[in-house]
């Protein structure tokens, strides 16, 4: 960072909000449901692999297996709660990587009660600029653990 004009340095912070706030709005339009839009985030060619407990689950290629595949996956559930934490990016130009933290809850009702689904998960990052826009090209999820609960009478 030393050898960086302040104009790169401004540039990488700048990079670097703009990929949290890409993982950060991912996370939003899952939880309001709005797919469609959720789908544009990836590249027309990105890659979706999802791990349960180290097992592949999923593997989805393209933005519109991605949408069509999140899209009967979240009809499942009545409500989900996102919450992201650490997000750790490193930049190469018009690439980047990056990990980060997220836990999960979905609510839906199984046997006409509601039920709880949280989940440990991490993401494993590859992004690209196209234009001014960081998109994700490639997601690899990883669901380490998962805790169902019969939610009680609010």
């Amino acid at each position: 960072m030393q050898n960086e004009t302040l104009e790169q340095r401004i540039q990488k912070l700048e990079d670097k909000a703009a990929l949290k706030t890409l993982v950060d709005s991912f996370s939003n339009l899952a939880d309001q449901k709005d797919l469609a839009t959720q789908a544009l985030l990836f590249t027309e060619d990105a890659v979706v692999d999802t791990y349960f407990e180290g097992q592949l689950f999923a593997s989805l290629k393209g933005r519109k297996e991605i949408q069509d595949t999140f899209t009967g996956f979240m009809a499942n559930f009545e409500t989900s709660y996102h919450i992201n934490g650490q997000h750790t990016a490193e930049l190469d130009g018009d690439r980047a990587t990056a990990m980060h933290y997220c836990l999960v809850v979905l609510v839906s009702l199984v046997d006409g009660k509601k039920s709880r689904n949280t989940n440990g998960v991490f993401y494993n990052d590859e992004y690209v600029r196209r234009g001014n826009q960081w998109l994700i090209s490639k997601r690899t999820s990883h669901f380490t653990w998962r805790d169902l609960q019969t939610m009680g009478e609010l």
